[in-house]
């Protein structure tokens, strides 16, 4: 996951509460740390306590799992603006798949805090207190977003490698079932991680919605935040690349006519990517740009911008520099109208698939990809 977005009119912050965001992780392992990032805050963050614990049932954990996470032996810690704050590892047997719940107490006026909006999970968030050891949370309200938690690690004791799935809403699950963790990196994940116990393969999902290669919208172009989010990560041996609808649909969409992009524009920025990865010896695969026409986003789509993803895909899958190609495309097109989601993979918006397309575009990566390196 990413904490990535700046903070907005329905992100007022928290004073004296406590946030419990529920994560799905990809490996088993024996230690835990979480990462928090106020990126984008503007004054210096104050954490009074961040408790980890397995999910039960909604906002409620599992008797005798929770663990307390110390930064620098302290319970509390202060993040300065645009800084992060790591925390200890702690002891903490974890299995592939658990939905682990962190609890992050607030105690004095945040503002607008750094979120990563699209979260398609729910975040409980208390009414006043300091609730991160109680075992259910109490009445308050609710989010489907992530505030301020950027990462969970999961440590093993051998080396595993990672890989990142870095993009747009497609990436980040828009149109997928609501904490069924049903993201097409997730369906990866289960494929990769079926029978591997704790030696299995690290998924990071590193999707954006709204996300374009060539200008800031919500949260940082790909171009300005790939060192941040593949590059600088640990572990990192391959990434898949899954951009540029939006720097073809958003311009109309938006009334933003200066920033409209031709595909030749849209191919240099993915052929940056890809120097950008060499220079770190990491593999990087391009996935072909999925159908939109007849999207019900307003102005989003035209016959101009069709030419253009035709353009940018017949790129990838021909002369591309990509270590391979992952055709996103064909796995979820209607074979009878390819300019179009097939009805069974659309989430109803004929742009973002549902948890059926999602799942069709992880089974359609070939498995053998991550065993070359």
């Amino acid at each position: 996951m990413a904490a990535d977005s700046v903070p907005g009119r329905n992100n007022a912050g928290f004073t004296d509460q406590t946030v419990r965001q529920i994560t799905h992780v990809s490996i088993a392992g024996k230690q835990v740390r979480v990462r928090l990032s106020n990126a984008y805050g503007t004054a210096p963050l104050n954490i009074g306590a961040v408790h980890i614990a397995l999910q039960s049932v909604a906002a409620s954990i599992a008797a005798g799992s929770d663990r307390a996470l110390l930064f620098n032996g302290n319970r509390s810690v202060t993040i300065p603006a645009g800084g992060l704050a790591l925390s200890d590892p702690v002891d903490f047997d974890v299995a592939a798949f658990a939905n682990l719940a962190v609890s992050v107490y607030f105690p004095s006026a945040t503002g607008p805090s750094t979120w990563h909006q699209l979260g398609v999970q729910t975040a409980y968030i208390s009414t006043t207190g300091d609730f991160t050891a109680s075992a259910e949370m109490p009445d308050g309200t609710s989010a489907t977003s992530r505030f301020v938690l950027a990462s969970v690690e999961v440590a093993v004791a051998s080396k595993i490698d990672a890989v990142v799935t870095f993009g747009d809403s497609i990436t980040d699950g828009y149109g997928s079932t609501v904490d069924a963790n049903h993201r097409w990196p997730d369906f990866l994940s289960q494929r990769l991680n079926a029978n591997n116990g704790s030696n299995g393969t690290a998924v990071l999902n590193q999707g954006i919605s709204g996300n374009r290669l060539l200008h800031d919208i919500f949260g940082p172009d790909a171009s300005a935040r790939f060192d941040r989010d593949v590059l600088a990560q640990a572990g990192v041996t391959w990434v898949i690349v899954l951009e540029g609808i939006n720097d073809i649909g958003i311009p109309g969409a938006l009334g933003r006519p200066a920033e409209e992009v031709s595909s030749d524009e849209i191919i240099v920025g993915l052929q940056q990517l890809i120097e950008r990865a060499r220079e770190h010896k990491i593999l990087i695969f391009g996935g072909t740009l999925t159908p939109f026409e007849g999207t019900t986003f307003p102005g989003y789509y035209t016959p101009a911008g069709e030419l253009k993803r035709q353009a940018v895909n017949a790129w990838i899958r021909t002369r591309a520099d990509f270590d391979a190609v992952i055709d996103f495309d064909q796995a979820v097109r209607d074979p009878t109208h390819s300019t179009r989601l097939l009805p069974a993979y659309d989430s109803g918006d004929h742009l973002h698939p549902n948890d059926a397309g999602y799942k069709a575009m992880a089974d359609t990566i070939n498995l053998e990809l991550f065993k070359a390196h």
